[in-house]
């Protein structure tokens, strides 16, 4: 039998919470309904049809646009250009921010002015740092000019070279996100006890084994943020590629995915297809940064 309620104690009505909730939740959710979730339905219900500006009759085909981008040579080739340039942007600016936040983890004024300045191309728009590099790397550019003068016959074309184009970007892209894998590392550094380090140097242990065996694992949460993060702006990369290299030189050698859906929507017109190519984008970023993001938790929890 239950208990009985003690005289004189009400029942409180959970309407209160609810208020709050829809009070201080509804506007977000509002917002993530009108401007996440309903784009990401309607793309995928038009990835189900023939749809496009010029198409006389919607017609519903099923997963045939899906089917297609198995056998869509440019959409292979631009699943490969995006999964090189992530693999790079994901490796350079982690190993880079990392030693920039070793070598910035001191206390002065100094340090705190160059923090500042490598956070800087952080806060700067994707066009105006693309517009700066590609003015610096083109072929009659400040970089090609100092070869010159240094006696380099014939410099490289950064942006030109089919060869080379992918791995410019790539180290623009790096650059630009620098300073945010720096700060992470920064504030993971600043967490470190002090009491484990002194430890460590009592027991002998010299500053590879100390970073190796204290600091490294104690940075696990911020690898986690900074290559969550940067698999996710990577594999969306557009307008450093539109800016760039307009996803040549040649054929596609620069096109990522997300760049081919650009001109597939709005150049070509085909809205169906390009809604299909959306869609497996979201899904291949999706199932990527979860997998990762388990992993590098994974890590975490064995520390």
């Amino acid at each position: 039998m239950a208990a009985a309620r003690p005289r004189g104690q009400t029942r409180r009505s959970p309407w209160p919470k609810v208020r709050y909730f829809l009070g201080f939740g509804a506007p977000g959710l509002l917002v993530y309904a009108c401007f996440v979730l309903a784009p990401i339905l309607l793309s995928l219900g038009y990835s189900l049809t023939n749809a496009g500006p010029f198409v006389t009759e919607t017609r519903f085909v099923g997963l045939a646009n899906y089917r297609e981008l198995l056998t869509d040579a440019d959409f292979l080739r631009s699943l490969r250009v995006t999964t090189v340039l992530t693999l790079i942007v994901v490796v350079v600016p982690n190993v880079g921010g990392l030693g920039v936040a070793l070598l910035l983890d001191r206390r002065g004024w100094l340090y705190n002015a160059l923090r500042s300045v490598f956070f800087v191309p952080m806060v700067l728009s994707s066009v105006v740092v693309s517009i700066v590099w590609m003015t610096m790397l083109s072929d009659d550019g400040l970089v090609n000019t100092l070869l010159r003068q240094l006696g380099v016959a014939h410099p490289p074309g950064w942006l030109s070279d089919p060869g080379l184009a992918l791995y410019s970007v790539a180290s623009i892209m790096s650059w630009q996100l620098l300073g945010f894998c720096t700060v992470v590392y920064l504030a993971g550094l600043q967490g470190v006890p002090q009491s484990l380090l002194e430890a460590a140097e009592i027991d002998g242990a010299g500053p590879w084994r100390r970073f190796r065996n204290v600091t490294w694992p104690l940075l696990a949460p911020s690898l986690t943020i900074n290559t969550v993060m940067l698999l996710i702006t990577a594999f969306k990369a557009y307008d450093h590629i539109q800016v760039l290299t307009k996803g040549g030189p040649g054929t596609g050698t620069t096109a990522t995915i997300a760049f081919d859906i650009i001109q597939v929507a709005f150049t070509q017109s085909h809205t169906g297809e390009a809604s299909a190519m959306a869609i497996t984008m979201l899904v291949v970023i999706a199932v990527v940064a979860s997998v990762a993001l388990r992993l590098l938790q994974k890590r975490e929890v064995d520390l």
